[in-house]
């Protein structure tokens, strides 16, 4: 009996010690451990999968939303740091853009072992982390950052909670013009067609040509050729001619024999042959004969008047002698002109305020040799009138890489 007692108690203590022993209070201390990292880590990827469906505009359909509490916004603020929508209302965008995702508040012995998890699990997501008196603590040795009054007080952030902060900018839209649908109409050559006072018209290219003599512009060929309905009836054996762009008889054969550097003529005066100055063998200085004139530029459905000049008190008339094409470029030293800018052009300038030329259009820009490759804004903000504004940005400052004064202006 006795010796069946003590194997009994010997049984029990061995028992006893194995379950009390230290080795195996210290894998029931790793195991909770274990569970409770992996609770963390489940919180912060539930948070990083709301922020990041939030940036793409979609919804993040999970339990583990409604369980830590989490919320996901958008957040604009204007230059006083006050909310404002998110919309670009008058092409003038937010100062300041923000998409913002909290959850409940963490446990304070869990703060460490979270900004573990993060700088092991999340090191490029920017700014997320712990939320601690009006900053976001986050992991490594990043530090904190500071979030602004209007933020903390519109998510009703508290101490504890987990917060993912990205800031973004709102992308511009691009300006859609569409063209009521019309009755499509087959212009002829020389006219182009366009839109003007509700409907499809013809109109020409708006080039103006001076032929003089006897000659006519040609729409099709695009220069002067003789006008065939001015050409005069001749005398027996003599043939009507173009000379010096006017219609002449003469006769193929003439008798008369001139010196060198002189032609026969016919006088019609005498109806005499005489010997006049050959014009062939006079250098000409003019290169060319006939200068077309360039487009005289307006806001299509409008009546354009065509003037002796096309060029405003802002421009002037370049020659191009290789086309024989004139056309007006902006003229940077008459901006102190009254007739081209009115106001006083020594206000406008600083870092707020710069001089921009109204371009009509950018076939108009493209002529201007200080301008090429670059982007011309044609937008409400800028004149089309073809001479030099002021542009006032307010409060924001000049773009000095989009902009090249005294031709273009873009603000911030």
């Amino acid at each position: 009996m006795n010796i069946f007692m003590m194997i009994l108690v010997a049984v029990f203590m061995l028992g006893f010690y194995m379950i009390s022993s230290p080795s195996q209070r210290i894998a029931e201390q790793e195991t909770e451990y274990a569970i409770n990292k992996s609770d963390l880590r489940a919180i912060a990827e539930c948070a990083s999968a709301t922020h990041n469906a939030q940036i793409k505009g979609e919804g993040f359909q999970d339990v583990c939303v409604e369980q830590n509490v989490i919320k996901s916004k958008f957040i604009c603020l204007n230059s006083s740091m006050r909310i404002t929508n998110c919309e670009v209302t008058r092409n003038k965008k937010p100062e300041y853009t923000y998409i913002v995702t909290s959850t409940k508040a963490l446990d304070a012995s869990n703060y460490n072992n979270m900004l573990e998890i993060i700088e092991e699990y999340f090191p490029d997501a920017g700014t997320f982390g712990i939320f601690m008196d009006g900053k976001i603590m986050v992991g490594g040795t990043t530090g904190a950052r500071i979030v602004p009054d209007t933020i903390i007080k519109e998510m009703e952030l508290g101490n504890g909670q987990l917060v993912y902060l990205t800031q973004y900018e709102i992308p511009s839209e691009d300006t859609v013009f569409s063209a009521p649908v019309q009755t499509d109409i087959i212009c002829p050559i020389g006219t182009i067609k366009t839109y003007r006072f509700g409907r499809w018209q013809c109109v020409g290219y708006n080039t103006k040509t001076d032929c003089g003599g006897d000659m006519i512009w040609d729409s099709e060929l695009l220069t002067c050729v003789a006008d065939e309905s001015k050409k005069p009836l001749c005398a027996e054996q003599q043939t009507a001619i173009i000379i010096d762009s006017v219609w002449e008889c003469v006769n193929p054969f003439p008798e008369k024999v001139c010196p060198t550097g002189m032609t026969a003529r016919l006088n019609y005066t005498t109806l005499e042959w005489e010997c006049v100055t050959d014009p062939s063998a006079v250098k000409d200085t003019k290169k060319c004969e006939n200068l077309t004139q360039g487009a005289i530029f307006g806001a299509v459905g409008t009546t354009i008047r065509v003037p002796t000049s096309s060029c405003t008190d802002c421009e002037k008339q370049i020659t191009n002698y290789d086309t024989c094409e004139t056309f007006c470029i902006p003229d940077p030293s008459k901006i102190n002109d009254p007739a081209c800018y009115p106001g006083n052009a020594k206000d406008c300038t600083g870092n707020h305020r710069g001089f921009y030329f109204g371009f009509p259009t950018y076939s108009y820009a493209n002529k201007v040799e200080a301008l090429n490759g670059r982007s011309i804004p044609l937008d409400k903000n800028h004149s089309q009138n073809r001479k030099f504004n002021c542009m006032d940005c307010g409060d924001n400052e000049i773009d000095s890489e989009k902009s090249i004064p005294p031709y273009i202006i873009v603000c911030k």
